[in-house]
This record gives C-alpha cells, sequence and structure tokens, in this order.
C-alpha cells in the first residue's frame, strides 16, 4: 500500500514537473524577447566581479599582467595603473625589482622631454599616440563637427576622382554629423551620439577599433549613402538629402552606449576599453559595467578579461529559473519513479524465488 502511494506522489510530480516544463517552454518559443539571461543591477555586477577577483587576482597573475604592460611602447599607463591600483586593493605585495622598474618607466615616460616630443608625433601621427596623449593631442579638431566634415568632403572628393574611400571615417563621420543635425534616430541624445563617434574616431586613428564594429560601420556605408550627392555635402542640410538615416541607427546606438562609458569613466578609458566592442550587445554591456564599477572597470577589465567581464553583467531570468527548477523536478521525479518500479520489480521477482 505504502509503495502504490509513494509511486502515485512520483507520478503527479512527473506529471506537474512535464507540465511546467513544457509551459515554459511554449512561452518562451511564443515570445522572442524572453531570454533566459537580463541584465543585471549594479550590485550584482559588484558582487560578481569580486568573487571572480577573488579567484583570478593572484599574486603571479597579476605580476605577469604588470609585466606585460610594463613592457609594451608605447606604455599604457591607465592599464598600468588600474593594474597597481587592483594589487593594492587586494592587498597583494609585488616584488621589489618590479616596483622598482615600473618607478623608472614612470620617470622616462614623464618626463618633460618626453611628454613634447611624443606629443609632437602623435599630433602627427594618430598611430603613434599613447592613450594619455590622444586626448590633448588629437581631441581638439576630433571632437568638433570640423572633423566630421572634413571626414565627409574626403569621401567626396575622393568619389568624384574614382579614388579608395575610407568608409570607416565616413560612416563615423556621418554619425557624428548627423547626430549634431539631429537625423539620426538613436537611445541618447544627439550631443551623447555625437560624442561617441568621435572617440570612435580617435580610436580608429589609433587602430583601437574591433573587426566586427568596423564591418559595422562599413555596412551603414553601402546601405546608407546616396554617391551621387556625396560629394555635394558641406553642411548639415547637404548631409540629410545625401544618406539613409536608418542604415546608420544601429551604430549610433552602439556608439551612445560607448559614451556611456566615458561619462561613468573617462574618455581615456572608454577609449582603451573600446577594442572589447564587437556590436550593440557588447556597448551596452561594457556601459553597464562602467556605471557599476565606474574607476574599478579598468582593473577588473584588464584582469578578468571580456568574458568573463561580460558575464558578469548578466543575471538569469525568472523564466530561465522556471525552466530549471521545472527540468530539476521532472529529472528527479522520473529518477524516482524509475527507482520505485526497478525495486518493485526485484522485490517480486525474490518472492518467486523463495
Amino acid at each position: 500500500m505504502l509503495r502504490r502511494l509513494t509511486r502515485l506522489v512520483l507520478l503527479l510530480v512527473l506529471a506537474a514537473s512535464l507540465a511546467g516544463t513544457i509551459l515554459t517552454a511554449a512561452r518562451i518559443a511564443a515570445n522572442p524577447l524572453i531570454a533566459p539571461f537580463v541584465e543585471a543591477t549594479a550590485a550584482q555586477i559588484i558582487a560578481a566581479t569580486d568573487r571572480m577577483l577573488a579567484e583570478a587576482a593572484t599574486p603571479a597573475t597579476l605580476q605577469a599582467h604588470i609585466a606585460n604592460r610594463l613592457a609594451e611602447t608605447p606604455r599604457n599607463w591607465l592599464a598600468l595603473d588600474a593594474l597597481l591600483d587592483l594589487a593594492n586593493e587586494r592587498k597583494v605585495a609585488l616584488p621589489e625589482d618590479l616596483t622598482d622598474a615600473v618607478q623608472i618607466a614612470r620617470e622616462d615616460d614623464h618626463s618633460y622631454y618626453a611628454t613634447v616630443t611624443s606629443c609632437a608625433a602623435c599630433a602627427y601621427d594618430p598611430a603613434q599616440c599613447s592613450l594619455n596623449q590622444v586626448m590633448v593631442c588629437q581631441a581638439p579638431v576630433a571632437l568638433t563637427p570640423i572633423g566630421d566634415i572634413a571626414g565627409i568632403t574626403r569621401a567626396g572628393v575622393a568619389y568624384a576622382a574614382g579614388e579608395d574611400i575610407d568608409q570607416i571615417d565616413l560612416a563615423l563621420s556621418v554619425v557624428g554629423l548627423g547626430a549634431t543635425a539631429a537625423v539620426l534616430a538613436s537611445g541618447g541624445t544627439s550631443a551623447v551620439v555625437k560624442a561617441g563617434a568621435s572617440l570612435a574616431k580617435l580610436a580608429r586613428k589609433m587602430d583601437r577599433l574591433s573587426p566586427r564594429l568596423v564591418a559595422m560601420a562599413s555596412d551603414a556605408v553601402r546601405g546608407g549613402v546616396d554617391w551621387a550627392r556625396l560629394p555635394a555635402v558641406r553642411s548639415l542640410d547637404d548631409l540629410i538629402t545625401a544618406i539613409r538615416a536608418d542604415a546608420f541607427t544601429p551604430l549610433a546606438n552602439t556608439l551612445t552606449d560607448l559614451d556611456r562609458v566615458r561619462t561613468a569613466t573617462t574618455a581615456t578609458t572608454a577609449l582603451h576599453l573600446l577594442p572589447l566592442v564587437d556590436d550593440a550587445s557588447d556597448a551596452r554591456r561594457l556601459a553597464n559595467a562602467a556605471e557599476a564599477l565606474g574607476p574599478k572597470l579598468t582593473g577588473r577589465a584588464e584582469l578578468l578579461g571580456k568574458a568573463r567581464l561580460f558575464r558578469a553583467t548578466l543575471r538569469l531570468s525568472e523564466t530561465a529559473w522556471a525552466l530549471t527548477a521545472a527540468l530539476t523536478g521532472l529529472l528527479l521525479s522520473a529518477t524516482g519513479l524509475l527507482t520505485s518500479l526497478i525495486q518493485h520489480s526485484l522485490l517480486k521477482r525474490l518472492k518467486r524465488g523463495a
């Protein structure tokens, strides 16, 4: 009698779990907006990265990252200082020879002569800019509509002459100038889009755009530029007639989130982390991490890498938890029912044998 009651209970649990699994799966199939992962809150991002650092921020790992950054030319002092701050935060004592090497390198790179000569080289060739120089030596033109108008004009002249066109510079110039003219729809204000486009133009000159972001810009140009009208663009009004704004919207939305990173940290930090951004989803996750972590973002990005940092910005949705619970219940009840049937079969055989 007890065994029958147990099997009945297990059968009911199995049926309920199966129904729950089917219902949750049907909800996901019927509504593509229901995702297994949703954006984490700021507190959840902080807690998740702290848990990851507890395993990843070992003395050996921190020393290796600092040594690697120290060996670069030009040195990235934003990343170096972030790693040193992280070592201090985690109370990791660095070897004396490493701290001495950092101090010597700092004195060499920040001397008056080194600053003047390197800024002159940076102003002439943005590819030679270090992150701590670029905002001083290149930003005055890049952050104004002057640079955007010049970029569109260069592309128009090249098209008219049958020469190669820098499609990436053209795409970013269109977004920057289009944002100024408020003709591009995005999730932010025109000033936000313009700021994001300007930072991306600087990153482009420094070869800090990811291949997929470059491809996004190229796609926008191919699908959104009226080439016949482009050579005549000299003003915001001319631009409106020469582009199809919706083709540039995905790029504009991505650059809007880039400016969220700049606002939450610094322009230099946004430039440093831009290679992590492949698409609009990456830009949004990076912006969420920036708003949660603030000045600590760079050190965590350096040590954790893109995959773990972005994983910390997501959490399981209620739908995912419901599906997990239903599947777990289904598995346990099916296992229990199968075990009960096997026990019952064995007992019957033993009785027959006796």
